[in-house]
């Protein structure tokens, strides 16, 4: 079994959404890169990324957030916009 964790990001910040409701954000922490680091540190091999913004509107919005986290570590990289 493989476990992958996920972020997902709004405004560039780790959110997390109650229901899927945008006005329930509840951020965890305002650097994504760390959190991938940190996920990377303890063994993790891959990574689920959700630009949410990019959800919304319909194209990816948070490309800077995602391709730091793609070339700032070693983790195998999915996107997703919900």
């Amino acid at each position: 079994m493989r476990i992958i964790p996920a972020i997902d990001i709004i405004d560039g910040k780790c959110v997390r959404l109650s229901k899927g409701d945008y006005n329930t954000k509840k951020i965890y922490n305002e650097n994504p890169l760390e959190v991938a680091k940190q996920f990377e540190a303890h063994g993790i091999a891959y990574l689920h990324l959700v630009d949410l913004d990019g959800a919304k509107s319909k194209h990816i919005v948070n490309h800077k957030v995602l391709e730091r986290i793609a070339t700032n570590t070693n983790l195998k990289i999915d996107l997703g916009e919900v």
